[in-house]
């Protein structure tokens, strides 16, 4: 008898860390943030699933920006511009897998600090798919949860409202799986969901 093709992938999603990549400290002017959080490990980070990133400013840096490096979702290099904030924290729109820089473009009015944002978005499968089950952990907070085909910004071609409270949830998912064509990727917010399991063929 033949063997099971089915496959899994988990991804886990630790809530948010403020300052999970830099500890708050002054910035000298054009001076790189000293990646040595909790996150880091030997000057970079790695984060459990690919997210967002956060700066976080003392002092008003509404006037300059920082640039984030590392790679994105796929393993290639990207940088992303951040505009400070003013007291505030600011928060990247790009998904990093990993971090090995922060830089300041100006002067920073006070200590600034880096961390790992809400925003996960990761791969479940790299080719053509079938999503065949998913096993969720959710969080107290309920909210949307995209399967999406060909990458982390393509067509959602399955969502599912994970409910307010803290629990294990199975969506169903029809008889012969869902079709990706051109890779499955998973979009969601940590606030909502602590981890998933997918499977697919």
């Amino acid at each position: 008898m033949a063997g099971s093709d089915v496959q899994s992938t988990f991804i886990e999603s630790a809530a948010a860390d403020p300052n999970g990549i830099s500890a708050s400290a002054a910035v000298g002017n054009n001076a790189n943030l000293v990646i040595g959080g909790a996150l880091a490990s030997g000057g970079a980070v790695t984060f459990d699933s690919p997210r967002n990133v956060t700066i976080t400013s003392a002092g008003n840096d509404s006037g300059i920006s920082f640039t984030v490096t590392g790679t994105d979702v796929d393993g290639a290099a990207q940088t992303e511009s951040i505009t400070g904030a003013n007291a505030d924290t600011a928060t990247g729109s790009s998904t990093f897998a990993t971090v090995t820089q922060i830089a300041a473009v100006g002067n920073p009015a006070g200590n600034v600090e880096a961390g790992s944002g809400t925003a996960v978005k990761a791969i479940i499968f790299d080719g053509r798919c079938r999503l065949k089950g998913i096993y969720l952990v959710s969080t107290a907070t309920g909210g949307t949860i995209s399967f999406r085909n060909t990458s982390i910004t393509g067509t959602a071609l399955l969502q599912y409202q994970t409910p307010a409270g803290v629990g294990s949830e199975y969506p169903d998912v029809p008889d012969n799986g869902m079709l990706f064509t051109d890779g499955a990727y998973i979009t969601y917010s940590s606030v909502h969901s602590t981890s998933a399991t997918i499977f697919y063929a």
